[in-house]
């Protein structure tokens, strides 16, 4: 039996067509970008496609996007075997780590995937990209022999947990990286998957979630930071976490007026979530005297999490609902292999 893909259409770099009176780039429609692919049909496969109604630079990605890709993937899940979703690269590790979270129990596969280059220009990375892509979708299922199912960044040769990755680069191909964990599978000649390192067998159901919250803030800590910034940061009485990018290994400023003001947050129920700014390693709280006191006064350590798996994972779970100490215990352990203990 032939695998059935769907393909549905964010908008994004890859779908995009140059103004000819501005010369800016602008999103086209999904019938356009794949007539550009006419080895699409060389393919064993049954594609069919789905296309938000007006395609969006991905800059201007919000929950509410979100919220509608996870609605199509549950709408068409009992009549296909894998989803390819193609995104602007900008925010498509926030997209790609909300919806590893929002598509609980997941058994298939999720590629979501892009260009740097528009699809209709001579040297572009996307017709590559979006031909592994549904070659990776359409082979996966029948790799294991049991349930199994993540959403994937495919990038440039290179398959990753898309809640692991980060956009690195803006001018190369290789855009996407995954620094804290081994890429899935490399594109060469061949297709390799690394198989030990996927999620392993999915038992609950399919239960995919829609509800996003945008109670989230984010602290980033600089060199000279001031109260004054630091108290404007906390000053929306709705937000209920708060990322905190620090320096290192989970180090930062350890003053009796940030440590007290920060204590009083937390006291007053706001949850505070350490995340480094470095793009490789993790947050060891206590490892240095500066961590060491984050720790004392309960801030949560978020290891080896990336920030965009950290807004998204805080958005899903104050979206469902989950407060007090349930909420900080589900931050800081794995749900879909976002972070390492």
């Amino acid at each position: 039996m032939n695998s059935a893909i769907l393909i549905i259409y964010t908008g994004g770099t890859i779908g995009m067509i140059q103004d000819p009176k501005t010369l800016s780039l602008k999103p086209f429609n999904l019938e356009h970008l794949l007539e550009t692919i006419p080895e699409l049909e060389r393919f064993n496969f049954n594609i069919h496609s789905s296309s938000f109604e007006d395609p969006i630079d991905s800059s201007n990605a919000t929950p509410e996007l979100w919220s509608h890709l996870v609605s199509i993937i549950k709408n068409n899940y009992e009549n296909y075997d894998g989803f390819v979703i193609l995104h602007g690269t900008d925010t498509m590790a926030f997209t790609a780590s909300a919806l590893s979270f929002a598509l609980e129990g997941l058994t298939k596969p999720v590629v979501i995937t892009g260009s740097q280059l528009p699809i209709g220009m001579l040297r572009t990375d996307g017709k590559e990209n979006l031909i592994s892509s549904i070659e990776i979708a359409a082979t996966l299922p029948q790799v294991f022999s049991e349930n199994r199912g993540e959403v994937y960044i495919y990038f440039d040769g290179f398959l990753f947990r898309g809640n692991r990755t980060i956009k690195s680069s803006t001018q190369h191909f290789e855009a996407f990286e995954s620094p804290n964990f081994p890429a899935l599978a490399e594109v060469g000649v061949d297709v390799k998957f690394d198989l030990d390192h996927f999620l392993k067998k999915r038992i609950e159901p399919f239960s995919p979630k829609d509800v996003f919250s945008d109670a989230v803030g984010v602290l980033y800590l600089f060199p000279g930071i001031t109260m004054d910034t630091i108290k404007a940061t906390f000053s929306n009485p709705k937000n209920e976490v708060y990322i905190m990018r620090t320096f290192g290994s989970g180090n930062g400023p350890t003053h009796k007026d940030f440590l007290e003001f920060l204590e009083n947050e937390i006291k007053q129920d706001k949850v505070i979530l350490n995340i480094t700014q470095c793009d490789r390693g993790a947050v060891d709280q206590g490892k240095y005297e500066s961590s060491g006191a984050y720790k004392n006064i309960g801030i949560l350590g978020g290891l080896d999490m990336t920030f965009e798996a950290a807004i998204t994972k805080s958005m899903f779970l104050l979206g469902q609902g989950f407060s007090g100490k349930e909420l900080k215990q589900k931050l800081i352990e794995p749900i879909c292999g976002e972070l390492s203990i």
